[in-house]
C-alpha cells in the first residue's frame, strides 16, 4: 500500500478566499482588487524557487542549442519561432482557416486549434515586432505561468518541496525546448495545471471556464474537460449543486465549439474528424502504436535516436501511470493523464511526435517528484542534473539533428 505521505491533502473550505498554500502564512483578507492583489503576491513568492528553478533549466537548454547552433552555422530564432507546428499557426494568424475540405493530405490548417493563433494575431496588433516574434513571448510567457500552475498542483498536494521538485522535472523533459518554442503546449499546460489546481481547491466553475480554453488550443482539452466534468458529477452525489452543474455544461464547451464550427464551415458533421483523417490522425486502438514500439526496439538494428527518446518516454508514461494509480491520485489528475495516455497511445497517426503531445501530462510525473523528496540530497543532484543536462542535449538533438518537427 501507498504511504500516507503520498496521499493527497484535503481541499481547503469551500468558502476560503483561495485557501492557504502550504508553508505560507495566512494574510488578513482584503476588499477587491487589493485583496487579490495580496494573494497573488503571497502565491507567486511562494513559488518563485520553483519558476527561479524552472528558468534554470530552460535557459540551460536553450544556451546548449545555441552553442550547439552556433557550431553548425544555424539561426535559433527561426527554429525556436518559425518551424513546423509554428508556421502553421503563423498562417493560420496572418490568413484566416481554409473554407473547404479539399483531399490533400496533411495539408488543412483546419487540424490546428484557434486560440493561440487568435492570440498572437490580437497581441502582435498591439505591440511591435513580428507575428513570430509575438507567438514565441507568448508561448515563453506562457511557460512560467505553466510552471507555477504545476508547483501550484504539487504544493497543495505534497507540499512545497514535491513542488519545486515536480516543476523541474516536467521543465526537465526530454522535449522541453518545445515549452520554448511558437507551439501550443505552454499554453495549454497552463490551462491544465490551472484547471486541475481549481478542481482540487472546490472552485468548479473557474476549474470549468480553464477547461473549456484549454478545449479551444488543443484536441487533447477532452481530457481537461473530462477530468473537471467527472469531478464535478461525483461531487453532485453529494448533493445538488448549481456550480458542479454549471461546470459539467461549460468544460467541454470549448472543444465541442470548435470541432462544430469546423463540421459547419465544410458542410459535414463529422468535418473535424475527415480534417484529421487527412492527417492520418485516425484511432486504431494503439495498432500504430504497437508497430512502432516493435519497429524501434526489436526490428531496426540501428533506429534514429530521437525515436528511441520518444519510445522511451511512451514506455515511460505507461509504468507512471501505473504508480500514480497506485498512489491513488486524485480523480482528476488520474482522469486526465489516463485519457491523455489514451489518445496519444491509441493515434493511427504519426509516432514521432508523441513525445510532445504528452509534454501537457505533468501529473505522471508526482510519482517520481515524491521519490526524489524522500531520497538524499546526493542521490536528488544527480537525478537532477542527468534530466537537466539529458533535456538539453535532446532538445538541441532534436532541433538541429531530427530532420521533422518535434
Amino acid at each position: 500500500m501507498p504511504s500516507t505521505a503520498s496521499r493527497p491533502t484535503s481541499a481547503p473550505p469551500r468558502g476560503a478566499p483561495g485557501g492557504t498554500v502550504p508553508g505560507v502564512p495566512a494574510t488578513r483578507r482584503a476588499p477587491g482588487a487589493a485583496g487579490l492583489l495580496v494573494a497573488v503576491r503571497t502565491r507567486l513568492r511562494h513559488a518563485a524557487p520553483a519558476l527561479l528553478a524552472y528558468a534554470a533549466v530552460r535557459l540551460t537548454g536553450l544556451l546548449v542549442l545555441a552553442f550547439w547552433a552556433h557550431r553548425r552555422h544555424h539561426g535559433v530564432w527561426p527554429i525556436l519561432a518559425k518551424q513546423w507546428d509554428a508556421d502553421w499557426y503563423l498562417g493560420i494568424a496572418d490568413h484566416g482557416y481554409t473554407h473547404q475540405l479539399g483531399t490533400a493530405y496533411d495539408a488543412n490548417n483546419l487540424a490546428f486549434f484557434p486560440l493561440y493563433p487568435v492570440l498572437v494575431k490580437a497581441v502582435a496588433a498591439l505591440t511591435p515586432g513580428s507575428r513570430a516574434t509575438t507567438g514565441l513571448v507568448i508561448a515563453v510567457v506562457c511557460s512560467f505561468l505553466a510552471a507555477w500552475g504545476v508547483h501550484a498542483v504539487g504544493s497543495h498536494l505534497h507540499g512545497r518541496r514535491v513542488g519545486v521538485l515536480l516543476t523541474v522535472l516536467w521543465a526537465a523533459l526530454p522535449v522541453g525546448l518545445v515549452q520554448w518554442m511558437g507551439y501550443t503546449e505552454s499554453l495549454f499546460t497552463a490551462f491544465a495545471a490551472w484547471a486541475l489546481y481549481a478542481v482540487l481547491t472546490g472552485r468548479p466553475v473557474w476549474a470549468a471556464s480553464l477547461a473549456a480554453l484549454a478545449g479551444l488550443t488543443r484536441p487533447t482539452g477532452v481530457a481537461v474537460a473530462a477530468a473537471v466534468a467527472l469531478t464535478a458529477l461525483v461531487s453532485l452525489r453529494r448533493g445538488f449543486s448549481v456550480r458542479a452543474l454549471a461546470a459539467v455544461l461549460l468544460a467541454p464547451a470549448g472543444w465541442l465549439a470548435y470541432v462544430g464550427w469546423v463540421g459547419l464551415r465544410v458542410g459535414r458533421w463529422d468535418g473535424y474528424f475527415a480534417v484529421q483523417r487527412l492527417w492520418h490522425n485516425e484511432w486504431d486502438g494503439g495498432a500504430e502504436t504497437v508497430r512502432r514500439l516493435r519497429e524501434v526496439l526489436a526490428q531496426n538494428s540501428s533506429p534514429e535516436l530521437f525515436l528511441v527518446m520518444v519510445t522511451v518516454t511512451l514506455l515511460a508514461a505507461v509504468v507512471l501511470y501505473a504508480l500514480s494509480a497506485w498512489d491513488r491520485q486524485p480523480l482528476p489528475l488520474l482522469v486526465f493523464s489516463g485519457i491523455l495516455l489514451l489518445i496519444v497511445l491509441g493515434s493511427g497517426g504519426v509516432y514521432f511526435p508523441r513525445a510532445r503531445f504528452l509534454l501537457p501530462g505533468f501529473p505522471l510525473l508526482l510519482p517520481l517528484a515524491l521519490h526524489l523528496a524522500r531520497a538524499s540530497v546526493r542521490f536528488r543532484t544527480l537525478v537532477l542534473t542527468s534530466a537537466v543536462l539529458g533535456s538539453a542535449y535532446c532538445g538541441a538533438y532534436m532541433a538541429l539533428v531530427w530532420p521533422s518537427a518535434p
